[in-house]
Formats: structure tokens, sequence, C-alpha cells
């Protein structure tokens, strides 16, 4: 019967081993108990025949189930899917997960993409069961979870922090989630002395699958850091990351703790695992999507196993792939600052910072500033290809944020006079989060698609490659 059921579905063997691979790649509700889980949940695995599975978590409470109090379901990293895939379902996602319909509503969305509204939503819905508004009420259920339960924030105060329109919605939406009000998932959570206070930041565990060498992200963390916005400390594997952030609706400042924290959800699961982050805010509004950009630049929502099974089959990469299995391809926290930081390098980048940069209101140690916008930089600096850039970033002929479109990006970024391929290359790979791109000129196999990003990454860490 096992074997059938797995000839059936193999997600049924992922939950029946409970295997941490696929947390966030799928979900699955038990129609007996009306609970839907992540596939690594410990729980004892229900029968087939009571199981549904799901593409996104939306989906599942659009049907009716509530998140698992044991395993978390919406605390898993996202999935690797929306990392990848360059088509408007993957610019969608990475969109709303910014935070984007919050900010601008499905029309938002939808400009953005370049589609109608009613285009985004039957092609969300086709593929994932719910739609643009559905998911992204559940990232506002997430959201609020966290603050509940990290903070002291008042309840109303969160209510609107979220996302929410109304307190009413709110109230409504956590019960329909989570079979709890907010009220009572605060109180199971730790007491109010163990909670932070608001001026103590936000702690959040930003979770990863698989495993995670993250001492090659804060190399090159440390290497790139500009005075002023960035800051690392610490010694080699237990360095924090620091920088101020620009966010929709104020700024923040993140400190990011090196030495991963891993974790095994079940007998058979694979290690997981997360990083120890705190978020300083000036407006709590802000959280998904600083969130979100701290899990672009740690590379978090990563597939390192499918990475490592198509990198390791190579035999010229599979010693470096064994000696740093689940390497990282960092992206940015901001990708119109990683964009001029690419074409100026790191010296000119800190004059900028001191001449043009925003000082904060709150200056913390070394953190004095946030990276002067395009706009600013294309006013202050308009000659030569410096100003080419922050011009077109700044009237958005160049479009960098999480929806673009990585081929005509590409293409607008070649039409900026004096910017070379190299420097292109880089802002895809870093910017873009592309996960396939080949330095200009070099001869790469195909065999490492679609992580020729990730092969590049193995042979820079292992010293054969020049950064």
């Amino acid at each position: 019967m096992r074997d059938a059921e797995t000839r059936e579905d193999p997600r049924y063997e992922a939950v029946r081993s409970r295997d941490g691979r696929f947390d966030g790649a799928f979900f699955f509700a038990v129609e007996t108990t009306g609970i839907y889980c992540r596939p690594s949940c410990p729980a004892v695995t229900p029968k087939r025949a009571n199981v549904r599975f799901f593409a996104t978590a939306a989906a599942a409470q659009g049907a009716g189930f509530r998140a698992c109090r044991r395993c978390r379901p919406d605390a898993v990293p996202g999935s690797a899917e929306w990392n990848v895939r360059a088509d408007v379902v993957g610019r969608a996602m990475r969109l709303i997960a910014d935070g984007v319909v919050d900010r601008e509503g499905v029309a938002g969305l939808a400009g953005r993409l370049g589609y109608s509204a009613r285009q985004v939503q039957r092609q969300l819905t086709a593929e994932l069961g719910a739609g643009p508004v559905a998911l992204a009420r559940a990232q506002r259920a997430h959201t609020a979870r966290v603050l509940v339960q990290t903070t002291d924030l008042p309840i109303t105060e969160i209510a609107f922090a979220s996302g929410f329109a109304s307190v009413r919605q709110f109230n409504d939406t956590v019960r329909a989630v989570y079979a709890s009000t907010p009220s009572e998932l605060r109180a199971a959570a730790a007491p109010k002395s163990g909670r932070p206070r608001r001026n103590a930041g936000i702690p959040l565990r930003l979770a990863h699958r698989g495993p995670y060498q993250a001492g090659p992200v804060f190399d090159l963390l440390e290497r790139e850091a500009v005075p002023g916005v960035e800051e690392v400390g610490g010694p080699p594997g237990a360095r924090t990351y620091r920088r101020t952030l620009r966010l929709p609706y104020g700024t923040g400042i993140v400190a990011v703790d090196e030495r991963p924290r891993p974790t095994r959800t079940g007998s058979g699961a694979h290690p997981g695992g997360w990083l120890d982050a705190r978020l300083h805010l000036t407006d709590p509004r802000d959280l998904t999507t600083a969130v979100q950009r701290l899990r672009r630049q740690f590379d978090l929502d990563a597939d390192p196993y499918a990475v490592d099974e198509r990198l390791g089959a190579d035999p010229d990469l599979a010693p470096l792939v064994a000696a740093r299995p689940g390497l990282r391809s960092p992206g940015t926290a901001d990708p119109e600052e990683l964009a001029v930081r690419a074409l100026v390098g790191r010296t000119e980048a800190e004059r900028l910072v001191r001449r043009y940069g925003k000082a904060l209101d709150a200056p913390c140690g070394s953190l004095t500033h946030i990276f002067p916008e395009p706009a600013v930089l294309a006013g202050a600096e308009p000659g030569g290809t410096l100003g080419a850039l922050t011009a077109a970033l700044a009237d958005h002929a160049v479009r960098l944020d999480p929806g673009a479109d990585r081929d005509d990006a590409q293409d607008a970024l070649r039409a900026v006079p004096g910017l070379d391929a190299r420097t292109i290359a880089e802002i895809r790979t870093r910017a873009l989060g592309d996960p396939d791109v080949a330095p200009p000129g070099a001869d790469v196999p195909d065999s490492w698609r679609p992580w020729r990003s990730y092969a590049l990454n193995h042979l820079r860490a292992a010293g054969k490659w020049e950064l």
C-alpha cells in the first residue's frame, strides 16, 4: 500500500518521512482535523485518504484549513521556485513577498508586471490555488503573529503594522488562520518579561532549508562593507553584520549573526535551521518588506539540494561542492544601491555616502547614514556613467525591483553609456537574484545550468576564480 501511495503522489512519501527539504515547496492539510502543515511536521502521519496538498499556505487557508501549532507552516523558508523562475508567476510572488499588494493593491502589482489585474488573478489562481489578495493575506497573518509574539506593541498598532485595513479584519484573519485570538497568541508565547520592548528591536529567525555556508557570505559582506551604512564585527565564525535600510515607510537597522542555528524537525528530516537577526524599524509596517529583503541578501530561500545535486555531478566541481555543501549566491537588500556600488567600487561608494547619504535621525554606533537614492546622485553628479545609471534608475528606465523582468533589465542596463558587461553581470546576479549568470567571456559548461551563479561562487570560495 505504501508503494502504491508513493507512486500516486511522491509528496505523500515526503510527508511520511518528514522530509524537511520540501518545507515551503508545498503544504499538506488533513481533512479530519482541519489543520495544514509543512511536510516535516513531527505529528503522526495521517492516512493518505485524509490528506490534501496545496502549493501555498494561502491556498490551504482559502480551503478553510488552520495552521498547525506544532510545525508553524507559515514560518518555513519561501519556495525556491520563485528565486529561479523568471515568468510572470515567479515575478508576482517576489513582488507580493516584498509587500507590493499591501502598499499598491492588486492594480499596482499588475502594473509592475505589465499585465491586467484579471490576468494576474487568473494565472496565480490557476497555478497556486490562490490569488494575489489571498497570498498577501497569508503573509500579513504571519507578520502579525511575529509582532504579537515577539514585541510588546499594542494589538491595535500591530493590526495596521501588519498591513490590515481594520482591526476587525485583523482579528478575523488571525482567528481563521491560527484558531486563536491575537491576545491568546500573545499569552501562549513567552511571558511579557521575555519579550523585548519596541526600542529593543524585533528578534527574528531567518529560516533556511538544508545546510548553509555562512562563512563565505560574511566574508563577502565584510570585504564589501561601506562605512556609514554597513559594518561587520566579531571573529570569523561569530561575526555580526549590521546595516541600514531604506524602506517604503521609513528606515531600519538590522543585525544578522553569522552562526547558523541547525534544527531537525523529524527523525527522517534533512537539517535546516536559521540565522538569528534583530530589526529596528522606524515604522513597523516595514517588517514584511525588510525581512524579504534580508532573505534575498542572504539567499535564504534557495534549494541547496537541487544546486548541489546538479553541480556535484561535474567532476571539477564535485570536490568543491562536497567541501562546502549549501554554498549560497548572496543578493542584496537594496538593488539600486548594489547597482551603484557595482559600478563605482567600495572606496567611491564611501565618498558618496559621506557626501550625499541621508543621515539617520538616531545614529547607531558606526551606522550613521542611508545610502543615497539614485535621484539624489543623478542630480548631484549627473556626468559620466554614474550619472547615466542613476538617472536611468531614478526615472525607472532601469528597473531592478523584485518583479523586474531580468532580460528587460539587462537590455536597459546595456543602454547605459559606459556600463561594461562585467558590471551588468554582477548586477544581474545580485540585484536581480539570477541564479544562472556566467561572467562575460567565460567558458563555462551548459551542464552547470541553471546554477551557474552558484558554480562561480564555489570556484571563488576555493580560490580558483578571480573576484
